[in-house]
């Protein structure tokens, strides 16, 4: 593992459009949640903040698909984001979209690119 990046957890624990992976990073000097999820086969990883107001997204720890399994919904204000992206597709996030955080997925290990996130 290179020093500029963080092990989120191992690629088995994210399953298409299942549970997601909660963790902690520190972005623009400040301590914030952030989730890793699969999509597609790509895992993506966003700030848990809705674009509406930083309330967490996920309506259980760690689920952030709607039932349809195909966007990543607001637990507090039912705002849809593509997973793929993190844009806005409806609801109170106004067109702002999840803030995306770099990801690299090798030898069965997903890992945050720190020196980027750290923004």
């Amino acid at each position: 593992m290179a020093e500029d990046q963080r092990l989120i957890c191992a690629s088995a624990d994210l399953a298409e459009a299942g549970k997601g992976v909660c963790f902690t990073v520190t972005y623009r000097q400040r301590e914030a949640a952030a989730f890793a999820i699969r999509y597609h086969g790509q895992v993506r990883c966003y700030l848990n903040e809705c674009g509406h107001v930083p309330a967490q997204l996920d309506w259980q720890p760690g689920e952030f698909f709607d039932d349809s399994k195909l966007y990543l919904i607001c637990s507090v204000h039912g705002a849809l984001y593509a997973p793929e992206s993190g844009r806005c597709l409806g609801g109170r996030c106004h067109g702002k979209g999840l803030v995306a955080l770099p990801v690299a997925e090798t030898n069965g290990q997903v890992f945050l690119i720190k020196e980027v996130a750290h923004g």
